[in-house]
């Protein structure tokens, strides 16, 4: 008889210690050390160069594998997979920093198209990020080790279709990414972010988001930007490339200025709201309410939802509420899942719609 239960070989490649990511419109998240420090290639083209990058008693050293440096595009897969474990967290759920992960849903979640070309460049960004190797004193978590390691340890298409093309995957992410995702060292950005196509813009964006936080603006000279950014344009073009993204004023959240001293001011547009509390003018919600936001949106990211709602009660106008809660669940239920999957968020319609907002008479 054999030795094995039932007759069966051990299972040697069991999935219980995998994260799925399953969670719903997780609202996007990216951890703050790779938001300040340009660990991501701005470049187009393959960049195999080595970076070497040092500020205010930090350092960074990233070498590239023969594939180039993980560009700031490939950061979409590590921004999923934030935002997923992030909204798992935050819903009580157990996690790992090895997940399971539908191409599909990632690159719908990214603003990706889905076609066959979308699932060959993701599988190069896979390659990409697990080959590009850091070396960093970086501290997440609250805890600073000098060390080397990859941005994903590891990866494995799991199942694809009879065309080759990936349907899952399964990452194993590096425990300093890990770590910023325990200590909840990230910050939400916004979903418009993934339809920014220049790199630059991106970079541009984390930026202003890391640094102007709770401030209402952020001052910093063309130089040290320069130099944040990761450019590799000399300062003179990186200078006319910032002067446009002022001229064009798309930047999601924050609007640019160019002053005088060769400075860059960033401001924060009305509709960023950072958190909740007496002084942004909404109290925090009971947590029946979340509750009740997921039973109304089953799957759904509650505290992106919340984001939403203080963001849009901001960008409106700030009207009366006598009952935060019933006017969060009100905006939950008149917003549709179909429309929260759409690359660009749903605006709701109105003061109408929100049960617990009194219409300023002033307006």
């Amino acid at each position: 008889m054999s030795s094995t239960t039932g007759g069966l070989l051990p299972d040697r490649h069991p999935t219980g210690d995998f994260f799925v990511c399953d969670i719903f419109d997780a609202a996007p998240k990216d951890d703050m050390a790779s938001m300040e420090h340009p660990i991501f290639s701005l470049s187009t083209r393959p960049d195999t160069r080595v970076l070497r990058y040092d500020h205010n008693g930090m350092s960074v050293e990233v070498t590239p594998s023969v594939r180039g440096r993980a560009t700031i595009h490939d950061k979409d897969i590590l921004i999923y997979c934030i935002s997923q474990l992030m909204a798992a967290v935050n819903a009580g759920r157990a996690v790992s920093r090895q997940l399971t992960l539908r191409a599909h849903d990632l690159l719908v979640a990214t603003n990706r198209d889905t076609s066959g070309d979308a699932y060959a460049r993701l599988k190069e960004a896979f390659e990409r990020l697990a080959g590009t190797r850091i070396t960093t004193n970086i501290a997440t978590g609250g805890e600073e080790t000098t060390r080397g390691f990859g941005l994903i340890e590891a990866w494995e298409i799991v199942r694809k279709t009879r065309g080759g093309r990936m349907v899952s995957v399964r990452v194993v992410l590096s425990d300093w990414l890990y770590r910023a995702v325990l200590a909840k060292s990230v910050l939400t950005l916004s979903r418009d972010y993934f339809r920014l196509r220049k790199p630059l813009e991106r970079r541009i964006y984390e930026l202003a988001r890391k640094h102007c936080g709770r401030q209402r603006s952020w001052r910093v000279s063309v130089a040290v930007l320069h130099k944040k950014a990761g450019s590799a344009a000399p300062v003179r073009v990186f200078r006319a490339a910032i002067r446009k993204m002022v001229a064009e004023d798309h930047l999601p959240d924050y609007a640019l200025e160019e002053v005088e001293g060769d400075m860059v001011v960033f401001s924060r547009r009305d509709g960023v709201v950072e958190e909740a509390g007496p002084g942004i003018g909404l109290p925090p919600l009971l947590p029946e309410t979340l509750e009740a936001a997921r039973a109304l949106r089953p799957g759904a990211d509650v505290y992106a939802l919340e984001a939403d709602w203080r963001a849009w009660w901001a960008r409106t106008g700030k009207a009366p509420v006598r009952n935060a809660d019933k006017a969060f669940l009100g905006f939950v239920a008149s917003n549709s899942p179909v429309e929260s999957l759409r690359p660009r968020r749903a605006e709701p319609r109105g003061y109408g719609f929100c049960p617990g907002f009194v219409a300023d008479p002033k307006r």
